[in-house]
């Protein structure tokens, strides 16, 4: 059963702490049975959540599920920016298919209304 939950250690995540550069690094991870299949590494500023990198094995759907996770947490602190800082250009092409981000950019703004933006799609498509 896939979990997504955080990880409160950076013990595997070195070289994504060291992208941090001192910042409180936070580690959110899917777990299927137990063992990781991917994360989302970011940290938290006043008014901006920062992403240094996230891994979803190729699957947009996790990538999705990993990215809303850090959305709805930046939510709950009254942080209604993300900026992503992603150390591979073609990790852009998922968020980009998703809609969070603009083709070309690397800002994704308005976070509580994107995420209740979602609540409204499912009132106006019933299924």
């Amino acid at each position: 059963m896939l979990e997504i939950q955080e990880k409160f250690s950076t013990e595997g995540y070195e070289a994504v702490a060291e992208a941090a550069k001192g910042k409180e690094l936070h580690i959110t991870e899917a777990l299927d049975n137990g063992g990781a299949i991917g994360f989302i590494a970011y940290s938290y500023d006043e008014d901006v959540t920062v992403v240094y990198d996230y891994d979803d094995g190729g699957d947009l759907l996790l990538c999705d599920g990993l990215v809303r996770s850090v959305m709805f947490k930046s939510c709950l602190k009254g942080i209604e920016k993300m900026l992503f800082k992603l150390p591979d250009a073609d990790k852009y092409v998922s968020l980009y298919r998703l809609k969070f981000i603009p083709e070309g950019g690397n800002t994704a703004e308005n976070l509580d209304g994107f995420m209740n933006g979602c609540e409204n799609c499912k009132h106006a498509n019933p299924q």
